[in-house]
């Protein structure tokens, strides 16, 4: 087992996971449930399984948002939607939106393969220290094998964030500076990254010239320092995101990819996963 198949098995995975972000059907289902705008949605529905929690600890866990445009919403949405309508709502935005995406591949062999051994390794992760991933093993399992497909590869991608915040704060780019140079990198635009966060102009220029004082940065680009760090940051990520694949084991693993892979096809092919989006997602090797 490498690690690298650790970020290809991510790669693969994620965008059926971001249907729960991006697909109307999910935003529909958010807003049935009282959830009126992409970000009530987005923050209530991640969440949930941490409970009506209050904007520190979701400031804390989810690792990158702007701790004030998190408490815009947390804990209000819980007033209009409880975390177990939350979770119903994003399950049911998720089964909505693969139903038209992957209407051919639902209740196939398939499918069903799918969930089994992604269930299999959500079932292995080590949920200390991991807030997020921990919270997502305690929801209960749904019934049909899409669902729990995208509830066991929700659970292991929780996990490899939990751990891809540890790699950042042992290197004190946790938060903002992380955002910083993953836009100095040029996975995404400044501009709306730093809007799709929260963080305002003047916090974001004195972040850059934070890291500028520690080689990092030089004219906004990265410098090589910067590279070879962000390199790390990843290597580490992926070596920490390795528990569960490892206790799949290699077949299993090789076998999971070849039935994602059609997965992020048709759901990239549909629409649903927005290029340049914030995620950061490589394309799979």
């Amino acid at each position: 087992m490498t690690i690298d198949l650790a970020r290809r098995l991510w790669a693969l995975g994620e965008p059926f996971h971001a249907l729960t972000y991006f697909a109307d059907e999910s935003r529909t289902a958010y807003a049935e449930a009282g959830l009126r705008g992409f970000w009530a949605g987005y923050f209530a529905g991640r969440a949930a399984p941490l409970g009506p929690v209050g904007p520190a600890l979701v400031t804390a866990t989810f690792g990158s948002f702007a701790p004030d445009f998190v408490g815009r919403r947390v804990p209000e949405v819980w007033t209009t939607t409880p975390p177990a309508d939350a979770l119903a709502a994003r399950l049911a935005g998720v089964d909505a939106a693969a139903r038209r995406a992957l209407p051919d591949w639902l209740g196939s062999p398939e499918a069903e393969e799918a969930a089994t051994l992604a269930r299999r390794a959500a079932e292995a992760v080590d949920v200390l220290g991991r807030p997020l991933a921990a919270a997502n093993t305690d929801v209960p399992w749904p019934v049909e094998p899409h669902l729990v497909l995208w509830q066991a590869l929700t659970t292991l991608r929780e996990h490899r964030g939990d751990g891809h915040l540890a790699a950042l704060l042992q290197q004190d780019l946790l938060g903002l500076p992380a955002l910083v140079l993953t836009a100095a990198a040029g996975r995404t635009s400044a501009d709306w990254l730093q809007k799709a966060r929260g963080w305002s102009p003047g916090q974001w220029a004195a972040c850059a010239e934070e890291l500028t004082e520690r080689g990092l940065l030089a004219d906004g680009a990265l410098t090589a320092d910067g590279v070879a760090l962000r390199a790390a940051v990843e290597a580490d990520t992926d070596r920490l995101a390795q528990g569960p694949w490892t206790a799949l084991g290699q077949a299993g693993c090789d076998r999971l990819a070849e039935l994602l892979a059609p997965v992020r096809q048709a759901v990239v092919a549909a629409g649903e996963w927005p290029a340049h989006n914030p995620i950061g997602v490589p394309e799979p090797a």
